[in-house]
């Protein structure tokens, strides 16, 4: 290998499944490839939804097997869970999934003591039950919380067990609900006034900073040769997979699809209005001092749900067939929080078209087509709602993720948006993973050199806007009248 490239693993940990990938990054090269993927199932015990933590930890070990030597190793993963861990750094219990029920009722407690609008100004992030916030007033009482010495999201805490150097990393920490975007650090009066010790919480951390070397005992059982560093990259999935757009200016919107649709702006400071607060947006932290302005939204969660009632069918048949369904005969809201647990979700789509008057999806078909209709019209209102929330006008859509292959939903979303759509890189979370490990190791500059890389070596697919724009228009009207 050319002195000139370095290898990279990222470790990219999603909702369903995680993956090992290996980058090598030259002057003029990007390339990704798969060393091992892993899949990522939740456990119902007793007490409620767990992450199998260890598990993914195993998965990890493995990846980094088989990917073999490399420069350095980089995690990012979903945001807002953690483990605790006890005064001899062992973790107490698996994490908690973010779709378990203990945060239902919660928010409201905690609105008792600082109003929603209150929260809002001071921390930007939109309201979602499960944020960490949330979290951690639901375990206000719990011998786990009370036996604490240490908090860790979950990429920091797999960092930790390969180094045994804790910290927190600044993208992901911001999804907690306890971050002042303006000052990219804690706030503590927020803390304070909820009871929450902070003391709980590693060191903030940078992307980009040095996070330790691998133990000894991690060498010897991934057979790598030492010393290999584990760099501080953008962990939070969704700031990685921002840092890979690979957008030409300033003025793009973006979605990164997969689980979840995260759709939004980029922008260099945040937007804490009361407008803001009422249509949900979201101000979490990004690369080099800059904000991720967004919605979330319930993403292909929808569809992969259904598949998975349905009993697996091929996807690109399902996909096919729902091409030809007429389009927007109905439509759902992607964003409500009614279809956030699994289970039952074609039953609930259905139930919802006839709760809202308009004809109920029966086949297969017909339901995927509603989804996708469903999900394309909520990029459009959140892209539009950003922009005119931002002041900050848009020429462009900038798809990126596993949605990117769905090429119905790219041109669903071009349609609704009545703009042009760039699909690619799919693999965006560990590209962008790969290039700040990259910058950190002096082989590409900054965020526009990081963008021109990945043009200029991604495939990537434009989608130009068809179709009738008043129909669009309809179908969001049909959502939005009382």
């Amino acid at each position: 290998m050319s002195e000139h490239v370095k290898s990279f693993a990222a470790v990219d940990l999603g909702a369903s499944s995680g993956r090992v990938m290996v980058g090598r990054v030259g002057p003029e090269a990007l390339e990704l490839t798969e060393a091992h993927r892993f899949p990522n199932r939740p456990v119902r015990v007793p007490e409620g939804l767990r992450w199998d933590i260890l598990s993914l930890y195993a998965g990890v070990l493995d990846g980094l097997r088989a990917g073999g030597q490399v420069d350095s190793v980089g995690i990012d993963s979903w945001a807002v869970d953690y483990g605790l861990l006890d005064a001899d750094g062992a973790l107490l219990g698996n994490p908690v999934h973010y779709r378990d029920a203990r945060t239902e009722g919660v928010a409201e407690k905690v609105w008792a003591t600082v109003p929603a609008a209150e929260l809002y100004a001071a921390t930007g992030l939109q309201y979602a039950p499960f944020n960490t916030l949330y979290q951690l007033t639901a375990a206000r009482s719990t011998a786990q919380l009370a036996a604490a010495e240490r908090l860790l999201l979950v990429p920091d805490l797999l960092s930790y067990w390969l180094t045994g150097e804790a910290g927190t990393e600044i993208t992901n920490a911001s999804t907690t609900q306890l971050i002042d975007p303006r000052t990219r650090d804690w706030s503590h009066d927020l803390a304070d006034r909820l009871g929450i010790d902070l003391k709980l919480f590693a060191p903030l951390r940078q992307p980009g900073d040095p996070a330790g070397l691998l133990l000894p005992r991690v060498l010897e059982e991934t057979g790598l040769r030492g010393p290999v560093p584990v760099t501080t990259v953008g962990s939070h999935d969704t700031a990685s997979a921002v840092a890979a757009v690979p957008a030409t200016g300033e003025r793009f919107a973006y979605i990164c699809t997969g689980t979840w649709s995260l759709a939004g702006l980029e922008l260099e400071r945040p937007v804490l209005t009361e407008a803001s607060r009422a249509a949900n947006f979201t101000n979490e932290l990004g690369l080099d001092g800059t904000v991720r302005f967004l919605r979330n939204i319930m993403g292909l969660w929808l569809l992969q749900e259904c598949v998975r009632e349905w009993g697996q069918p091929e996807l690109g048949e399902l996909l096919r067939a729902a091409a030809g369904v007429p389009a927007l005969r109905s439509v759902v809201d992607a964003g409500d929080a009614a279809f956030l647990a699994p289970g039952r979700m074609p039953d609930r789509i259905t139930d919802a078209c006839r709760k809202s008057g308009q004809p109920v999806p029966e086949s297969r078909a017909e339901i995927t087509r509603c989804i996708l209709d469903s999900l394309a019209l909520a990029h459009r209102r959140a892209i539009r709602e950003a922009e005119a929330l931002a002041d900050h006008p848009v020429d462009v859509v900038h798809i990126v993720g596993g949605g990117t292959r769905n090429e119905l939903l790219c041109q669903l979303t071009a349609d609704a948006c009545a703009l042009p759509v760039v699909a690619g890189p799919a693999e965006a979370a560990a590209l962008g993973n790969v290039l700040v490990q990259a910058r950190a190791h002096g082989l590409v500059g900054d965020r526009t050199s990081m963008r021109r890389l990945l043009a200029r070596t991604q495939p990537l697919r434009r989608y130009e806007p068809l179709g009738d724009a008043a129909a669009w228009r309809a179908a969001e009207d049909r959502l939005t009248r009382p």
